[in-house]
């Protein structure tokens, strides 16, 4: 497998389901982002002309981190708030301490 097969295999298979879920796309626990970056990880070790790179190298230089992909959708997301190319309405929960978009 060379490093294009990779990227289309990766970015047509493997990423869709890393993005799924929210929940699981954008975790707020550092080890559940490790589980989600080993994976990753794993994935990038597959390639035999990328094994010799380490992980970051492999990153920069053929795919990009799911961290910086999740920080790039948050900002689409906050540009289209703030455009008002998508609204939601925001509620505030007596129980609860932050608001909410439903």
């Amino acid at each position: 497998m060379d490093i294009e097969d990779f990227r289309l295999l990766y970015k047509t298979y493997i990423r869709p389901h890393l993005e799924f879920c929210i929940q699981a796309w954008s975790p707020h626990f550092v080890k559940d982002i490790a589980i989600l970056e080993n994976v990753q990880k794993a994935a990038t070790n597959l390639v035999p002309r990328l094994r010799k790179y380490s992980y970051p190298l492999r990153l920069h230089r053929h795919i990009t981190s799911l961290e910086d992909r999740r920080i790039r959708g948050d900002m689409i997301e906050v540009y289209k708030l703030l455009t008002g190319k998508e609204t939601r309405k925001l509620c505030y929960h007596k129980d609860d301490r932050a608001m909410r978009a439903i």
